[in-house]
């Protein structure tokens, strides 16, 4: 039954609601917990799922994206038939938003060509692990038309349907004055039976700084973070080859995830840090999220802040931001001392 399911993944989202944090990337390559991106999760569950087909729609400035995902291969998805397809945008249709029916019309040749009978549609800053083929199960079992994932009764904007009901839809209603088919299953709500299927583990959707800080600080509570990365359905990311970190004398970390290849010289307390990070002597760190290849020299206090990465903060810089309004540092600058 997994292979008949087609995955979509909506990658179009260009929100301005990150600050700088996506001045130099797309959302689905925004990094999450350290070891990830945000595009790992939906990848990870289509695969887990028995899906082998996944299409990425992406918006512009993908270029990180796209060294992120190379050829599939972290995901399986290396393959002669079916695998990854990545779709970007033509440089002509800024206006033409993911699920349109100008922007289907462009690309159903690969709906034609591909051979699943069901669609997932979903989006690529969603957080968690959701079982597609139970899913599909519950789809199918209902006999509804349309099944819609939500999580604690809110919608996920993901979608199971059979690929030859969208393809209908697209014919029957493309020049009747809709945007898109969403709008014409809104609208025409009674002539299709939409079925929920409610996801009760952690699930979290990342549409601001808000959300993202705050979210990343759950992967601190174990609760969240066993119920994101189970041992039965991994998330798989990009491998990078890092020594593991060294945690010099007078280190001293607490409730943190810290990714390998880092050095820590001083405190670090309810943080994410990511690769190749280093904390000079004296420093400390609180409740922060700090990208690869960040220097934080010594005796800076750093505490509610989000660092890009390659970010310099010279000794005895003093950074404080809060949950609800975290510093962020642009990628590639330098925080001078006094």
């Amino acid at each position: 039954m997994p292979q008949s399911m087609l995955g979509i993944i909506n990658a179009t989202h260009e929100l301005d609601t990150f600050q700088n944090l996506t001045a130099h990337r797309s959302i689905a390559a925004l990094p999450f917990a350290g070891r990830y991106r945000l595009i790992d999760f939906m990848l990870s569950n289509m695969v887990n799922s028995g899906i082998t087909s996944v299409a990425i729609f992406t918006g512009h400035g993908v270029r990180s994206l796209m060294d992120h995902l190379g050829c599939g291969k972290q995901w399986d998805l290396d393959r002669k038939r079916d695998g990854l397809f990545v779709f970007t945008p033509d440089g002509k249709s800024k206006n033409e938003e993911f699920g349109s029916f100008s922007h289907l019309a462009k690309n159903i040749t690969f709906f034609l060509r591909s051979r699943q009978k069901y669609v997932v549609i979903t989006n690529c800053n969603i957080i968690g692990t959701i079982n597609f083929s139970s899913v599909l199960d519950h789809h199918i079992e209902t006999d509804a038309n349309i099944t819609e994932i939500v999580h604690n009764g809110e919608s996920l904007q993901t979608y199971i349907l059979e690929k030859d009901l969208l393809l209908s839809l697209f014919e029957q209603y493309k020049d009747q004055g809709y945007y898109s088919i969403l709008d014409v299953i809104n609208e025409r709500l009674d002539n299709f039976k939409v079925e929920k299927y409610e996801c009760t583990e952690y699930i979290a959707t990342i549409d601001s700084l808000d959300s993202y800080y705050n979210h990343s600080m759950d992967m601190l509570k174990s609760t969240a973070y066993y119920q994101v990365f189970t041992k039965d359905e991994p998330i798989f990311t990009k491998v990078k080859d890092e020594p593991p970190t060294r945690y010099k004398i007078g280190a001293k970390v607490s409730n943190s995830l810290i990714a390998n290849g880092c050095m820590i010289q001083g405190e670090v307390e309810n943080c994410i840090i990511s690769r190749a990070v280093k904390i000079g002597k004296g420093a400390v760190v609180r409740n922060s999220i700090i990208m690869q290849k960040t220097q934080i020299e010594d005796n800076c206090v750093l505490d509610g802040v989000i660092i890009d990465k390659d970010v310099k903060i010279e000794s005895g810089v003093k950074l404080t931001g809060t949950r609800e309004n975290p510093y962020v540092v642009e990628k590639g600058t330098v925080q001078k001392g006094r």
